[in-house]
C-alpha cells in the first residue's frame, strides 16, 4: 500500500480562534475565557487529546477484529499536565508541550485481562498519533 497523504487548511479568526478544514470538514479550536478566548471550541491541547482518544479506537477496535476479539464498550479517557511558563514568555527551563499524558483506557470485553493487556500494547504500536507522541517527528516550516 502506498503511503496516505492527510492534510488539513486552518484560518485565524482571531487571536484565539482558527477554523480548519479536513475533507468537507470543519474543526473549530478557540481557547476558554480565561486564556483569553471566547470559549467556543476545544483550545488546541485539547483537540490533540480528542485525536488521540479518536486514533486509539480506531487501533483497538481494528485490532480486536483482526484477533476477533469482542469489544462491548470503549471508554479512553486522556489527561494531560502543561507548564505555561514557556507558552507564556515567562521561563525557557520548562518545556511548552505536555510534561506527561496518561490514558485511563475501560474495556468492556468477554476476552481475559492479558488478552486485552496484549491488545492495548500492540495498539500503542500500531496507533499513529501515539507514534508521533511517542517519537521525534521532523516537522518543517515554510513562510509563504
Amino acid at each position: 500500500m502506498s503511503e496516505l497523504n492527510f492534510k488539513i487548511s486552518a484560518e485565524s479568526k482571531s487571536a484565539t480562534k482558527v477554523i480548519a478544514k479536513a475533507r468537507q470538514f470543519e474543526i473549530i479550536i478557540d481557547e476558554p475565557q480565561d486564556l483569553g478566548g471566547k470559549d467556543e471550541a476545544p483550545n488546541p491541547v485539547e483537540t490533540l487529546l480528542a485525536s488521540y482518544a479518536g486514533c486509539f479506537n480506531v487501533v483497538l477496535h481494528l485490532l480486536a477484529k483482526e484477533r476477533n476479539i469482542e469489544i462491548n464498550h470503549l471508554k479512553i479517557d486522556i489527561n494531560g499536565n502543561i507548564n505555561p511558563q514557556k507558552l507564556l514568555g515567562i521561563s525557557k527551563e520548562e518545556r511548552a508541550g505536555f510534561k506527561n499524558i496518561d490514558l485511563d483506557i475501560t474495556i468492556d470485553s468477554s476476552a481475559e485481562k492479558s488478552v486485552i493487556e496484549n491488545l492495548i500494547k500492540d495498539a500503542k504500536e500500531r496507533c499513529p498519533i501515539n507514534d508521533n507522541l511517542s517519537n521525534p517527528t521532523p516537522v518543517n516550516f515554510q513562510l509563504n
